[in-house]
């Protein structure tokens, strides 16, 4: 259809505005919400994903286009019948101690929240024992760290260590991210999972919740 062409192109070139109206629109025109996101809504944002992926976005871009993403979704979420768009795992993630970046993480979540997964986002400079703490009260799929220096990455390793300690490793799969981790440093500390960013973050998500 022409008016969800529209909304995955405005979604694409992050028109808040444009979005709203157009959510709007397909709601007057009796459109279900549940169509409207994954028709319209998540078809752009498949499009973000592809052109940051070739390099053709960068981060900044791609943040715009995830809030005008979430306020659709947001506009939409009432007209969501009981069990739509159900969530479809959880997970915690925050940034680790010592370390105050938070823009990827919050992309991560945006994300991943925009996809079906509920996420408890525990901020950032995270103590060891709230990331083990939060696994205790939430019993998520998945714990993602965040990092974003070279010297915080040690406390991801200090994170798994108190999960073996508490019993709890086996419980939940750990996920890294962030500039300075790479696939190797994952394997290294024993991590199961690792993301380059957050469209791959969905990804992998994705697959290991299927």
């Amino acid at each position: 259809m022409e008016s969800y062409k529209n909304l995955a192109e405005a979604v694409e070139n992050g028109e808040e505005e444009e979005v709203k109206k157009l959510v709007q629109q397909a709601l007057e025109n009796g459109d279900v919400a549940l169509q409207i996101i994954d028709q319209g809504l998540m078809k752009g944002m498949e499009v973000v994903g592809e052109k940051f992926g070739k390099g053709d976005m960068f981060i900044p871009e791609v943040m715009i286009s995830a809030l005008s993403l979430q306020s659709g979704i947001k506009m939409l979420k009432p007209y969501l019948e009981e069990g739509q768009r159900s969530h479809i795992g959880k997970v915690v993630i925050g940034t680790v101690a010592g370390d105050i970046h938070d823009l990827g993480k919050n992309l991560v979540k945006m994300m991943l929240t925009a996809n079906g997964f509920e996420v408890i986002d525990l901020g950032t400079d995270t103590p060891v024992e709230d990331f083990v703490k939060a696994v205790e009260e939430h019993s998520p799929e998945v714990l993602g760290l965040s990092a974003l220096l070279t010297t915080t990455m040690p406390e991801m390793n200090k994170v798994l260590d108190a999960l073996k300690e508490k019993g709890l490793k086996d419980q939940v799969k750990v996920i890294l991210g962030g500039a300075p981790v790479n696939q190797d440093f994952a394997q290294k500390i024993g991590a199961d999972l690792y993301a380059e960013d957050a469209l791959e973050a969905v990804k992998v998500l994705k697959e290991q919740v299927n």
